[in-house]
């Protein structure tokens, strides 16, 4: 992992890869900024400058008002004339800049590789072409990805005068997904798949099978060695492409095996009666998925372990005006609402116009049947979406001709004609699937009710709150030491665990920037109980009102008081709990601030090692044990338990200095697998808690008895 230390306060930290366990990795992306090595004392500023404040000391003052300050622009002597243009060609762009068409070079940026090659494969299906996909990692570290699709074209292309297969893989906005007839439906509408993977990869190969003849040819990052030669006659057809990632590019190129295999199980699910295989030389025993039942096989999935409201899961699958649209949900007895959304098997995970289109069916369809059955008096007030959305879990999926996203990422569709065929759709299937299943709807229907009662609980709960606040002489609550900054974007607010931390913390900050905000024990499990309850805790009470935004249906993100909420707890079991139930809180409560990057972690050191007057503070054991080699000679090891333990001097140098702390920033990349293991660990049922941890008994490192 290249470590690199964030330039100053209070900029954000830069994004390089965490890896964490297998069982983290299904749960949540952490990444971070981190440090090239840690100095022994951070430069401190007098104490006489404090700006005041009980047990404040101020640090990293900005320059005085009024002084001028004389400096000559960067690359002010560099002169600018024609000759500096740069024209690049090829595939040039993608080598200079990758992060511009795979995000970064992270092992995010590395596993879009193989997403852009299986994508591909993926289009054959949705053509009628293909049938079967094996992804296979191979023990050298490439990657191969073969089909029994059509085979890219190997013919001499009319403009370019070349095989087309070379065309595909060379050329950037090269393919047959604009509108030329090869393919009616596909999530790859930039062109720049597969010609990227070959630019950023030290090595490609590809082998085609088409019109009874085998082709080959061989490049070296993005450049082939060869032209297309035939290989012979072959009875097969289909593409493989192999590829080894360029170590130029990526830091690490070890592709995650259960990255990949979250993946192709999605892939399958969305393309029913279609087979993928995941191939690990180093493992064995391939993974293949095959779903019949396809996004319906999807929900049950999503609803596996647990206790269901209607036992008959909907399902429709209809065509309206070229875009097919496939929905299926099944709600549960949870609170939490899980909605995945996909556009040409590419998940919108900021939702859309399908999205929308779906939510509004849904509340309608529901109110109107629960007036008709007389659930619902005339008098009642109806069912909110928050309401009929408590416990469903759903899967919506379109495939469209011409699909408009928000940029490369994809993660929203634009089409607005897509929002009206997905409500004509659910509303019609929906109100026939109630119909049918008056059991099932009355079900549904008591549920959203419940769910309802308790909203109007919690409204009131969170009314009293607020109205207590006024009543206070300051909005704030007592235990939070905040900062002088007035600019969010420049705030940070450290939630530390225990009061003896939150002192030592108080007296180690930047009071300009960072406030801290001590908490007493452990946070209520937010996964076990509706918002009403979790009302009742006044250390959540806290730290809603201390982060501003208000909470559920009065949520307002643009009164964030902080852009920065950093997790400080102990490096033990106990720290670990709280920093989960924060976690939990954050996600289920809170998501916008985990999906804009607002959500950190703080990183305290677990040893100090001290030689002499040499002190160096190492943050795992295998840090330590390289530290201990590199030192030699007689050292001191001590291991820090709690962050009370450290002096003021101590926690800002290791944890809290801008210039060489290390925060893991919290974001989400797999919702499905995110909502599985909250729900496995932090929910009320223990059975599944259970299985998990007789699963994973042995993978444990870290435990205290």
């Amino acid at each position: 992992m290249k470590e690199t230390p964030p330039s100053g306060a209070p900029e954000p930290p830069s994004e390089a890869s965490l890896r964490a366990s297998p069982a983290q990795n299904q749960q949540l992306s952490v990444i971070g900024a981190d440090r090239p090595g840690r100095p022994s004392g951070a430069a401190r500023s007098d104490p006489s400058a404090s700006q005041g404040g009980a047990g404040s000391q101020g640090r990293a003052q900005p320059p005085v008002a009024g002084a001028t300050v004389s400096a000559k622009p960067l690359g002010a002597d560099v002169a600018y004339g024609a000759d500096q243009i740069q024209v690049l060609e090829g595939l040039d762009p993608v080598r200079r800049r990758p992060g511009m068409y795979i995000g970064s070079t992270d092992v995010r940026g590395l596993h879009h590789l193989v997403w852009e090659v299986i994508d591909n494969s993926v289009d054959e299906a949705l053509a009628g072409r293909c049938d079967r996909v094996l992804v296979t990692l191979h023990e050298d570290g490439s990657c191969s990805v073969a089909d029994n699709g059509s085979g890219i074209p190997t013919a001499i292309h009319p403009k370019q005068g070349r095989s087309a297969l070379e065309v595909v893989l060379t050329v950037l906005h090269a393919g047959g997904k604009f509108g030329g007839g090869g393919y009616k439906v596909s999530g790859g509408l930039h062109g720049v798949g597969l010609s990227v993977v070959n630019a950023l990869s030290i090595k490609l190969q590809v082998w085609v099978h088409r019109d009874g003849k085998e082709h080959f040819q061989e490049y070296k990052r993005g450049a082939p060695l060869a032209p297309v030669r035939e290989l012979g006659k072959s009875a097969n057809r289909g593409t493989t492409i192999r590829f080894w990632p360029d170590p130029e590019v990526f830091p690490d190129v070890g592709f995650e095996r259960d990255a990949i295999l979250h993946r192709i199980r999605e892939m399958a699910f969305l393309n029913k009666r279609l087979t993928l295989i995941l191939d690990d030389e180093k493992v064995g025993s391939p993974y293949t998925f095959y779903f019949e039942g396809g996004i319906l096989s999807f929900v049950k999935y999503l609803n596996h372990g647990k206790a269901l409201a209607n036992q008959v899961p909907f399902y429709v699958d209809r065509e309206v005006d070229s875009t097919q649209i496939e929905i299926a949900l099944q709600y549960n007895q949870t609170y939490v609402e899980t909605v995945l959304s996909f556009a040409n098997n590419i998940h919108t995970a900021e939702g859309g116009s399908h999205m929308t289109g779906f939510r509004a069916a849904l509340t309608n369809v529901l109110n109107r049947y629960a007036r008709k059955a007389g659930w619902l008096k005339d008098s009642d007030p109806n069912l909110s979406g928050e309401d009929v959305r408590e416990g469903l879990a759903a899967v919506i999926s379109v495939k469209l001709l011409e699909p408009q996203f928000e940029g490369q990422t994809k993660t929203k569709l634009g089409n607005a004609e897509v929002q009206g065929q997905v409500s004509t759709v659910l509303m019609d299937g929906l109100g026939q699937y109630l119909d049918e299943n008056p059991g099932e709807g009355r079900r549904i229907i008591e549920k959203s009710l419940t769910a309802a009662r308790a909203r109007e609980a919690a409204r009131k709960a969170r009314d009293l709150v607020q109205r207590k606040s006024l009543l206070e002489s300051s909005t704030l609550p007592g235990k939070l030491a905040d900062c002088s900054e007035r600019d969010p974007a420049k705030c940070e607010l450290y939630i530390v665990e225990g009061d003896s931390a939150g002192g030592t913390a108080k007296s180690g900050r930047d009071r300009r920037t960072q406030a801290i905000l001590p908490l007493r024990g452990k946070i209520l499990n937010v996964e076990k109980a509706r918002l009403d309850k979790v009302l009742t805790s006044e250390e959540i009470r806290n730290l809603i009102t201390a982060l501003g935004t208000g909470i559920g249906e009065r949520f307002e993100y643009g009164k964030l008081r902080y852009h920065r909420i950093i997790s400080m707890t102990d490096a033990d079991v106990d720290g670990s709990h709280i920093r989960t139930l924060l976690l939990t809180f954050f996600y289920r409560y809170f998501p916008d601030l985990i999906n804009n990057g607002h959500v950190y972690m703080a990183q305290p050191p677990l040893y100090k090692i001290t030689k002499g007057k040499q002190t160096a503070w190492v943050y795992s054991d295998a840090e330590r044990d390289r530290t201990v080699k590199k030192m030699g000679g007689k050292l001191e090891v001590s291991r820090f338990k709690g962050l009370g333990e450290m002096n003021a001097d101590q926690l800002w140098d290791t944890t809290m200095n801008p210039a060489s702390r290390t925060l893991l920033k919290v974001e989400v990349e797999d919702a499905a697998a995110v909502n599985d293991i909250f729900e496995r660990l932090m929910g009320s049922d223990v059975e599944p808690r259970k299985k998990f941890i007789q699963a994973h008994a042995a993978s444990v490192r870290n435990l205290d008895i």
